[in-house]
């Protein structure tokens, strides 16, 4: 038995009428997927198939979260998904699929496997860059990276991403006693000395 056979629709024996299919895609769904970015997932999806006129309406819907790694401080951010996918699948004499919501499949397939449409739409649904909210990243490892951090001149990202970082570091956490969040620098208290004079 395959990795991916429990997501195999059987069209060919699906008679005229509305049909639908759930599946639970969690961790291994993915992992499987040999997917790079998530990390485990508790995603429900539901598929309704329209046949009839010789073609399947199929609408995927997908609900849950998967956890990523947050790009910034590589703790665990947990991200909802909630998304849809519309495509019609019809039978015709070799396999194509040059569109995006619309697939031709052989007449020799009794079944149609649905799990990289899955795995591709509910990838799709997750963002590029991969952050916690502000304020919600891990505080020790945002010093760090503030405390390494370089940048260049003119660079307007590292710029608004420093800014962020400031902002976040400038934020009140509830482990923190206020003499540590306020706390500076002596070199700097030396040179403030200088300019007050």
């Amino acid at each position: 038995m395959g990795k991916f056979t429990a997501y195999k629709l059987p069209l060919k024996s699906l008679p005229v009428g509305t049909h639908t299919f759930d599946y639970k895609l969690e961790g291994k769904f993915f992992s499987d997927m040999e997917s790079p970015d998530v990390r485990d997932a508790n995603v429900d999806a539901h598929i309704d198939v329209v046949y009839r006129d010789g073609a399947y309406d199929m609408t995927f819907k997908f609900t849950g979260e998967v956890v990523l790694l947050c790009d910034r401080c590589l703790d665990d951010l947990h991200f909802p998904i909630d998304t849809t996918y519309h495509i019609v699948v019809k039978y015709g004499e070799e396999y194509r699929d040059d569109s995006d919501d619309f697939l031709e499949i052989p007449e020799s397939d009794n079944y149609l496997n649905v799990a990289y449409m899955m795995y591709d739409t509910v990838s799709l649904a997750i963002p590029i860059k991969h952050v916690h909210p502000m304020g919600k990243c891990n505080r020790a490892m945002s010093a760090l990276l503030r405390k390494h951090r370089t940048t260049l001149p003119g660079d307007e990202d590292s710029v608004l991403e420093e800014q962020l970082i400031d902002e976040m570091d400038s934020m009140p956490d509830g482990n923190e006693s206020v003499d540590q969040q306020q706390t500076t620098d002596p070199r700097w208290d030396k040179l403030k000395d200088l300019t007050e004079n």
